[in-house]
């Protein structure tokens, strides 16, 4: 089938064709009209649409849907009729949808006793002793059931004086659906109003990731799809995780409304080489630009503590540096697509100078700072987390300072060696990788290596370097190339800085916290970060 979209701002419609995937995702940032743009075509496909909205069908107990074939209009049409098995004073379209599901049961039930009891009255008017009983019919209810059963496994579904009634297979207590959660009556309500889609129909899903656990998402929407394999799917969704769940189908990225003139901008979604297809998503959705930072997203230090800084980012974890580097080359050469900037922040480790200008140069940010525990021991962050907390700041200050210079000068000796092993790392890599007439030529080369990079060069120059360091008391010097993980717990500045309990963790939650709230000291800590990146 081939879906003509709405009108296009800067061109003419797009057309997509769902003959071989089945799925169409709506993608946008809030405010960017994508609602509205699938509102235009649902308008167009007329009674061919049908929509599903959980937020709508359990929480809109006074909003109805009339359009054709919708779960309201089949509510109104079964309770005009005169059916004797349905209420006409349901509200909300969950629970008329529960009760179109239990009527057609009911009437089923009927049929079945009322079709097996003329062919017995049939059979026996010939002579006979009665006929064989014909099977009962699936319906959707019990469609509806097993799948339901198949997403919540261990619950089960019973029918009570013409009610549904749940509960679960460790006990014997039974309830209403009113008493389900908020995710198990979601649920339900995908899979059952998904049924009374028209058959070939197109099915419009607002929010398809409401409500429900990320664990079931995929397989609840695997499940729906393979139900209705007469159908097409438009999930209409800003939480864009969801879009990398759905296979091959078409996405397309609603960029903004004009609203007066109906029209769209609008683009299909390619794929994009080296950059994972969620975080590209999730980029677009924002409008903002980017910041590709390493770290999981959950636990790590940076994932709590970049968005906070630079607010004006859409920031994402990606993991590793390399992931960073190669994913801020890749987005940054989309930008005829997107129109978006994307930055990535490496810790600085041990790199050169050299180096360091190469990562700026591709839009890496770079610290003046080894690592992302240093951020958090800088002068100004130190000195305004003690004046949150009603210390003396240059005191707490100077205590902190003259921890770390006694660990650098205790540690100095293997800092120098773990620079130069670096140093010489990179030197090999870069100078092996040349083009050899013959296995004597690489011989040659390599046995000339270790004379012309002199290692021990290196080592006694950085030696020297970070004693002058210390001699000096040049304490962002030190920060600049000392990598040491327990650096904060060791220099007791939670302690310093008159914090209750003296470890890294609740110095660092202090920090995140006069972020988050916006006190007073966070204008300082946060122009002392983006200083350190070189950002004003």
């Amino acid at each position: 089938m081939k879906l003509t979209l709405p009108p296009r701002i800067s061109g003419r419609p797009l057309e997509v064709d769902t003959s071989e995937n089945r799925q169409l995702i709506i993608i946008g940032a809030n405010g960017s009209g994508k609602t509205r743009f699938a509102n235009r075509m649902m308008a167009d496909l007329g009674a061919a649409a049908f929509r599903m909205s959980a937020l709508k069908a359990l929480y809109g107990k006074d909003e109805e849907d009339l359009t054709p074939g919708s779960i309201d209009s089949l509510y109104r049409e079964a309770t005009g009729g005169g059916s004797t098995f349905i209420r006409n004073d349901i509200k909300g379209e969950f629970d008329r949808m529960l009760a179109l599901m239990l009527n057609e049961e009911m009437l089923n039930l009927v049929a079945f006793k009322y079709s097996n009891y003329r062919r017995n009255e049939v059979s026996e008017h010939k002579g006979g002793k009665g006929g064989r009983e014909s099977k009962m019919p699936v319906t959707r209810l019990d469609r509806m059931v097993r799948l339901w059963q198949r997403v919540f496994p261990g619950n089960k579904v019973l029918i009570e004086s013409g009610r549904m009634i749940f509960g679960s297979e460790r006990s014997d207590d039974t309830y209403s659906s009113s008493k389900l959660s908020a995710g198990e009556r979601a649920v339900l309500y995908y899979i059952g109003a998904a049924m009374f889609a028209p058959q070939g129909a197109t099915i419009f899903v607002e929010s398809p990731d409401m409500l429900l656990h990320p664990s079931s998402i995929r397989s609840l929407w695997d499940r729906i799809e393979e139900m209705r394999r007469d159908c097409s799917f438009v999930y209409i969704t800003h939480d864009l995780s969801f879009a990398s769940t759905r296979g091959d189908g078409v996405t397309v990225w609603v960029k903004s409304c004009a609203p007066s003139l109906e029209q769209w901008d609008y683009d299909i979604m390619t794929s994009a080489d080296g950059l994972n297809d969620e975080v590209y998503l999730a980029i677009l959705g924002a409008r903002k630009p980017v910041l590709f930072i390493e770290g999981d997203g959950v636990n790590s230090i940076d994932a709590k503590l970049y968005p906070l800084i630079f607010e004006e980012y859409t920031v994402k974890s990606l993991g590793g540096c390399d992931r960073v580097i190669e994913s801020t080359r890749t987005f940054n050469s989309l930008r005829a697509f997107h129109n978006l900037d994307a930055f990535g922040i490496v810790d600085r480790d041990r790199r050169n100078e050299a180096e360091v200008n190469y990562l700026r140069g591709k839009k890496i940010l770079v610290p003046e700072v080894a690592e992302i525990e240093n951020i958090f021991m800088l002068e100004a962050v130190i000195k305004a987390v003690a004046r949150h907390f009603h210390r003396d700041q240059n005191e707490a200050f100077a205590k902190v300072k003259k921890s770390i210079m006694r660990l650098f000068e205790t540690d100095l000796r293997q800092q120098a060696l773990m620079h130069t092993r670096h140093q010489v790392k990179k030197t090999v890599e870069h100078r092996i990788d040349g083009r050899f007439a013959n296995i004597g030529k690489l011989e040659e080369h390599i046995n000339d290596l270790c004379q012309s990079i002199n290692p021990r060069g290196i080592y006694e120059e950085y030696c020297r370097d970070f004693r002058r360091y210390v001699a000096q008391g040049d304490y962002a010097a030190v920060l600049k190339v000392y990598n040491r993980k327990t650096m904060i717990s060791e220099s007791h500045v939670a302690r310093a800085c008159g914090l209750r309990r003296d470890d890294k963790d609740t110095y660092i939650r202090a920090i995140l916290s006069i972020l988050k709230e916006n006190r007073d000291p966070a204008s300082t800590i946060r122009e002392a970060i983006r200083g350190v990146f070189g950002i004003e």
